[in-house]
Parts: structure tokens; sequence; C-alpha cells
């Protein structure tokens, strides 16, 4: 049982009786790897079939739907200045509530570096996590902030004026985790924000950890491996790895896989095979193998998880292709193989032991969220709105295509025998609401 699966055990537990297919708790899922638990999901269904409700959002956002039975969490920035948290019913799509977290405002123009945000995001980009009683959530402006599910703030803090400005170039959208009573962030970024001099008063690299009922620091650690420049932003979102009882943070970025102590803070190993440049793919972890693709469309590694100081030597198991690879979508695992989903509508499956391509196949015209794997499907979802679900298997077989021709970024989350798709202007529930 890895790290999430076993916090995700307790965490029931806790919070009572809800089922792993009735909870879709943070960015990835319950076990954080795009895995859906449950055989039920819909395979069919286009803008007026198998559409249980579409709700639109005011404003537009890149981040994933977060679930907890009956409340679905969303965050939205409207206009370029609010920045909304939303809860959703389930069962209706209604609005709940909306809570205005704070305000920021991207820049579109101009160099990269402070405030200048891609065209293809905003700052809601970072994913809500929730445990079931709390919901938290992150914005590209360095609001962090714990809601309860009446929509009652219980605390709010800026990271960006608690530990200095966002530097990265293309705008911040790191998404928090849960562990234990911790909640961790991370910031990976140039310190010189594009320029050649060290940010004022920010460009600092971190890993930090808060109590998640307070908001008061528990303990930062700073994560500068000498990088700067472009090859110094990271978009990615810790893992957990249960390292023979023992929880790890992994983390991601700078061309360096490192792993932390969640308690202390404290580094324990790291990896740094990659010569590459930022990175948007996050890490996927299957088994104690960290499945993680250098930047800027570069190999995909498979590194073996755990040790102690620099394992580059010892823990690289192999390495696969080079400028085919996704730039945006994060590799998911399913049957012993690896599938990816490039930014030129490509899907590719290697094979996790070997790293040896099986097949290749073009499938649409562009991929930026990460495939969602459930029952021995893998679901690709293009920008364009379409998915193409095809069997996780060695032999290419497509399923079924289904549109909603809407911009389609967003990652799916899945709960209730259901898909939870967010496209720029709605949130979908695509099967019936029961």
């Amino acid at each position: 049982m890895n790290a999430y699966a076993l916090g995700l055990v307790l965490l029931l537990g806790q919070n009572g009786a809800a089922a792993p297919t009735d909870i879709w708790p943070q960015w990835r899922g319950p076990t954080a790897d795009s895995v859906a638990p449950g055989k039920d999901l819909p395979t069919k269904w286009s803008k007026t079939e198998n559409i249980a409700w579409k709700t639109r959002l005011p404003g537009w956002g890149t981040s994933t739907p977060v679930i907890w039975k009956d409340a679905v969490f969303v965050t939205s920035q409207v206009t370029d200045r609010q920045l909304l948290l939303l809860r959703l019913d389930a069962k209706t799509g209604n609005i709940v509530w909306q809570r205005e977290v704070g305000q920021g405002e991207p820049r579109r123009k101009g160099p990269v570096g402070v405030r200048r945000f891609h065209d293809e995001h905003n700052m809601a980009s970072p994913s809500p996590v929730t445990d079931g009683k709390h919901v938290w959530a992150h914005f590209g402006n360095g609001d962090l902030a714990c809601y309860d599910f009446a929509g009652e703030k219980i605390w709010s803090i800026n990271l960006w004026k608690d530990y200095g400005v966002y530097s990265i170039w293309w705008g911040h959208a790191n998404s928090p985790i849960l562990v234990g009573g911790l909640l961790i962030s991370n910031c990976m970024q140039d310190p010189n924000g594009g320029g050649k001099k060290p940010v004022a008063g920010g460009g600092k690299s971190y890993v930090i950890a808060h109590d998640k009922l307070t908001g008061k620091e528990k303990w930062l650690t700073p994560r500068d491996y000498g990088a700067t420049g472009e090859p110094a932003d990271s978009y990615t979102t810790p893992l957990l790895f249960n390292n023979k009882g023992r929880t790890e943070v992994i983390v991601f970025g700078a061309n360096v896989v490192d792993a932390y102590d969640p308690l202390t803070g404290k580094r324990l190993w790291l990896c740094k095979p990659f010569t590459g440049d930022r990175v948007i793919s996050g890490p996927t972890l299957a088994g104690d193998t960290v499945y993680a693709i250098q930047g800027m469309k570069g190999p995909l590694f498979a590194i073996k998880a755990g040790g102690a100081d620099d394992t580059t030597g010892t823990n690289v198991r192999w390495k696969y292709g080079n400028k085919t690879t996704p730039d945006a979508a994060s590799p998911v695992f399913a049957n012993c193989l690896v599938f990816l989903a490039n930014n030129d509508g490509v899907a590719t499956c290697v094979d996790a032991e070997t790293g040896k391509e099986v097949w290749k196949e073009r499938l649409a015209e562009r991929f930026r969220a990460t495939p969602l794997v459930a029952d021995g499907k893998v679901y690709f979802f293009s920008k364009e709105g379409k998915a193409i679900i095809v069997e996780a298997s060695r032999e290419f077989n497509v399923i079924c295509r289904c549109d909603l021709s809407e911009d389609l970024m967003a990652s799916a989350a899945a709960a209730h025998a259901s898909l939870f798709i967010r496209t720029k202007e709605h949130v979908y529930r695509i099967g019936a609401a029961k």
C-alpha cells in the first residue's frame, strides 16, 4: 500500500462513512495518480447525451474539481481580479456557496516573471484539497486559505507576502497536499524572474508545511539547487511515498527529484539525471518507482524512490524518448504500462519495466489535461473537449470517442460512478446523478 492509499484509509476512518468511490479529495484523486476506484464510470457521452448536469461557473480557471460525498469544490478567477472558491452540490450541480478568497491581476504582456501568466491559465490553476471537514484553496497570487464545508473561513495567509514574491516565468500553479495534520506546499522558481539579477523581495524556492487547522508555519526548507532561468521553474505538485513505513514527500523541479520528511522538512535523498528545462508535467508514483518527464518534452525517466543522499548513480532504472513526450500532462500507470499524452495530440504506451515503446498513436489535436485511469481503461482528454477512451493494454484499441466541444485544460475528477469535467466555462457531471 502506498502512502496516499494508507492516508486515505486513515482519512476515511476519521471522517465517517465515505466510500473511496464517493471522493476525489485532491489533485489527481484519492491516490494522487489519476487512478479512479470503481468500475462504473461512463464511456459514452456528448453535449446532450448522458449529462447529469452542467453548471456555468463565474470566471474561469484550470484547477481540477475536488469532491467529498455531496460536496464539489472548485476555484475560479473572475475578470482577472476576483479569486473564488465555490462549493457545488454533487447531485444537482447547484452552487451552494461561493467565497472571494482574494484578488489578483495576472499580466498577459511584457517580460516573464512576477505576475506574468501564460494565456492558457490564470491564478485559479492550483487545485483545492479536502479532508471531508475542511477545504484548502491556493491561488497564483499566493493566497492560501482554509474553509469549512459551510463556507466559513477558518484562516488565510499569503505565501507571497510571507516568503517572497512568485517569480516563476509563466504563473504559479502548484497544488498543496495534506499529510496528517499538515498542509504541505511547494514553490520552485527562477530566482531572477527572467532577468539577470535576483528579484527584489522574492525568487525563493522552498517546501513548506503549515498546521492545517491554524495556518501556523511548522517548517520551511529552502530548495535551491543553483538553477536559474526557466530551468528553475516547476509547476508540479508533491507526492507521498511509503518507504518501508516511513512517509516521504517527493518533489520534482529544477532538474531534481528529491524527498523530504513531512514532520521536519529534512531532505532525505535526491536523484538528478535530468538536463532539461522547466517542468509542467508532474511525476507519477507506482510502487517504488517515480516516472518523471524531463522538462520541455525531454525523456521519461523511471527512478527507484528511496535511498540516501544522491542516488543518481544507482536509482535510475531507464529512460525513454525525447521531444515526443508530454510538456503538460502527467504520465499515468496501469497494467505495468505507462501512458503519455503529449501536447501535439499523440498518445504513447511504454512498458513500465523496460522503458520500451509499445505503441504510439495520434488521437487528437492537443493534450493538456492528465489522462484518467479506470477499470482497465485510459481516458484521454483533448484541449478541444474530446475524450478518447482506450484499453489500458499492450494492444491499441479505442473503446469510444466523445465530444463536449469546449476548451478543456483541467484534468478530470471521478466519483459517484460519474466523471466531473471542468471546461473553460462549465463543470459537467457525466453519468446519472443518483
